[in-house]
Parts: C-alpha cells; structure tokens; sequence
C-alpha cells in the first residue's frame, strides 16, 4: 500500500492532529514559522498541509507541490486558500469553524458585557485612583435587540449564549437552509436596519462581504448601535466604523479584527485615529484572539484531523 507522504504543518495546532496524522503513516514537516518565501520549497513534496492566516495557498504555491492532495485550514476563513483552484486540480479543502465558534462566542459576548457594563473601563478608572458611578451607569441587555449577520457556527453559537439574558435576537444569513433556534427570529437585513440596537457579524470574507459594514450601513441603521465584529476584519470598514463613533451612531465600538493587521500595517492617519478611539469608554478592541483559546486549538485539530483521516 502506498505510504500517505509528507504532510507539512504550517500553523500551531495540538498535538492530537500531529500524533493523528503520524499514526496514519504521514510523514510530518513543522514550519510554523513559514513565509511566502520559503513556502514553495517545503511544499514540493508534500501530499497534504495545514496552515492558518500566516500564509496564503495562491494558485502559485498550489503548483509548487505536484502531489498535493488535501488541504486543512486550522479555524475557518478559506479566503486564504483559492479553493476553486485547489479542487480544479483535485486537491480536497478542509476547515475547521465548528472548532472555535464557542471561544468566538464566549469572546463576542465578553466584549458586549465589557461594552455595556463599563467593566474595562471602571477597571482602567480605578488604576487611575478614580472611583466613578455615575459616569459609569451600565446598560442591561434584557429586552434589547440585537441582529446577529452570519448565522452559521459562530453566529449560532453566539446568540445561544444570549438566549439567558431575554433579548431579542434577529438572526440574518444568505443560506435560507440555516437552522433558526426558537430562542432567535429568523430577520431581513433591512429588519436588522429598522430595529437593532446591536449588530454583531459572523461572515466569512467574500466578494459580497468585503466592506460589508460601510458609511451606508451606518446610515441605514434607524436606531444608534453598539458594533461587534469577531469575523474577519474586511467585513467592517474602519475608517466608517470610526466616523460612526464620532458621530455619536454608533453607542459602543467592539473589535477583535481590523482590516489592517497587525496595527504595525495599518497607514499612520488611521491608525492614529483607531487609537485615539482606544482611549474611549466606548471602544473595546482585542487582538485577533476571539477564537484563539487552549480548548479551541483542541477542538479544530481534532475535527481536521477526523475530516483528514475519514
């Protein structure tokens, strides 16, 4: 029988997925450290290869390994990877979003809490010798309406952690087979924009949803609204999301992803703008770590390794 070749792992995963792919007589490479530079050449001989955002399987990259065979993107997010490409020349694609969507969720609502509790900032206060109340008033979440966009694992998974606290949940998702939990409204977009008082997305990159959060969408939204967004960063516009902070639409500002990252990348004016914004008590921002904690690096290892092996 022929052996199953090289598998090269170029993102950190857990040892589960590693001993896995051992045990079923792969061969592995470990680059976690891999750049667009040396890619091309760890990749020749290999038959299969993990990443995750650190490097892009263009179509270049795909042809620099003759023998690929599958694909296994740790998370979700396939933009990184030409899909179309890949399967043209027969190699299967794998993701892993059931992996991380809990941590995604927990995170999205821990923002949420932070935002409309004043946690962090009555934190920061108090280092400062403050002791402030009144400024500090918070908001309940019960009876507020919040629209969820991408009602696929993460967004699921969000608005069943929102299910105890008695909100209304509007759930909006292109793929109509979606399944709409009885706790949720299954919503129009254009609902989302008359009624929410919180918009919280959960799309994966695309054509379509590439500066999906825009000036427009600010104006079409008829109430002012706290903005989530634990997706990907080219979904909301940060330069709109900023203005609509300015302007007093948008309430409370929660971001994990920006559209530029690191903040190292990002053009000095916006980033000096994003950072004026940080020292708001409006504004919560973390660094790409929504979905980044111990038990999802476990859960999206196991469920590409399971895709991998079956």
């Amino acid at each position: 029988m022929e052996k199953p070749g090289v598998a090269l792992i170029a993102a950190p995963v857990h040892p589960v997925l590693a001993e896995g792919l051992k045990d079923a007589g792969y061969t592995l490479r470990m680059a976690e450290k891999i750049t667009p530079e040396t890619a091309g050449e760890l990749i020749a001989d290999c038959t299969g290869l993990i990443t995750s955002v650190r490097l892009s399987v263009n179509r270049p990259l795909i042809d620099s390994a003759p023998g690929l065979k599958w694909i296994g993107r740790m998370g979700s997010g396939m933009e990184i990877i030409d899909t179309a490409y890949a399967r043209q020349k027969g190699i299967a694609c794998f993701s892993s979003p059931e992996g991380n969507c809990n941590a995604v969720a927990e995170h999205a609502l821990g923002m949420l809490l932070s935002l409309t509790k004043r946690i962090n900032w009555g934190h920061r206060e108090i280092g400062q010798g403050l002791w402030r109340r009144e400024p500090n008033r918070g908001m309940e979440l019960e009876g507020r309406t919040i629209g969820i966009i991408g009602f696929g694992h993460t967004g699921s998974a969000f608005a069943k952690k929102l299910q105890g606290f008695d909100m209304r949940i509007l759930a909006f998702d292109t793929d109509s087979s979606v399944h709409i939990p009885a706790y949720a409204e299954a919503a129009t977009l254009e609902q989302i924009l008359r009624e929410a008082e919180i918009i919280s997305f959960h799309v994966p990159l695309t054509g379509d949803t590439h500066g999906y959060f825009n000036r427009d969408f600010t104006r079409a939204m008829q109430n002012p609204f706290i903005l989530i967004n634990t997706s990907r960063g080219k979904v909301v516009d940060t330069e709109a999301a900023l203005e609509g902070l300015e302007s007093g639409k948008i309430r409370g500002l929660a971001l994990d992803v920006l559209d530029t990252e690191p903040l190292g990348d990002m053009g000095d004016a916006l980033r000096k703008r994003l950072l004026v914004a940080a020292e708001r008590p409006e504004v919560v921002l973390t660094p790409h770590i929504a979905g980044y904690s111990g038990e999802a690096l476990y859960k999206m290892s196991k469920a590409l390794l399971d895709k991998i092996i079956n």
